[in-house]
């Protein structure tokens, strides 16, 4: 029978420990060519003392970056983001950004989605704030018609400030998924219905119209 010292036991625990957990929690570095830009246009840049993707949208219809050679279905996805409208954006421009999950890129572009509206986090009308954070699932399911159909219900508050590094945590279980903000120990936004149910696909960096985007820090990992 073998005998092995105390450290040694100690060394063969730790890199068990680091093989499960690189196994199942994986950084994403981000850059240019790890993504697939669709209608935005995209920059490796820092930003806040981060190096970082800036994004923007250059075209009409979807515009997001798809992470290549991701597929996820269930799991936790962080990353950090700051958003701020640019400077020749309109009046409703709020800086949406966010992150786009089960991505489907075939004939045409679907997917479920969280962003935020950093504008609207401290702004001085209650009702904005309201509107601080966001769920969609394109191509149907806009925020317009989830508003219109079911008011208050996709969309709640969280504080936020604009033009600075945002956390987003989102735990996805099949049809369900949750939104946490800047660490916060409960979700800030809870969709017990998610509109293509259980499925799976990529994962993509989101933006909206008139915003000047940052995206940072991009991790996946198993539910817990």
């Amino acid at each position: 029978m073998v005998h092995l010292h105390q450290s040694t036991k100690n060394f063969i625990v730790f890199i068990l420990c680091s093989i499960t957990i690189s196994a199942w929690s994986q950084s994403i570095p981000l850059s240019t060519q790890k993504l697939e830009p669709i209608n935005v246009k995209l920059e490796d840049t820092s930003f806040k003392g981060k190096k970082a993707i800036r994004v923007i949208a250059s075209g009409q219809g979807e515009t997001i970056a798809i992470v290549k050679n991701q597929n996820f279905e269930n799991g936790i996805i962080e990353l950090d983001v700051a958003g701020t409208p640019l400077p020749n954006a309109g009046a409703g421009a709020r800086g949406f950004i966010g992150l786009a999950f089960r991505v489907r890129n075939t004939d045409s572009v679907r997917y479920e989605c969280f962003y935020i509206r950093p504008t609207n986090g401290r702004a001085e009308d209650q009702l904005r704030r309201n509107h601080s954070v966001q769920y969609v699932s394109h191509p149907k399911h806009t925020w317009f018609k989830l508003r219109e159909e079911n008011p208050g219900v996709y969309e709640s508050y969280a504080d936020m400030v604009e033009g600075e590094w945002t956390h987003l945590k989102i735990e996805v279980k099949d049809d369900k998924a949750r939104l946490y903000v800047n660490g916060a120990s409960q979700p800030c936004l809870i969709v017990n219905d998610l509109k293509f149910g259980k499925s799976a696909g990529a994962i993509a960096l989101w933006v909206g119209p008139g915003t000047d985007g940052y995206f940072t820090n991009l991790t996946i990992g198993p539910l817990k």
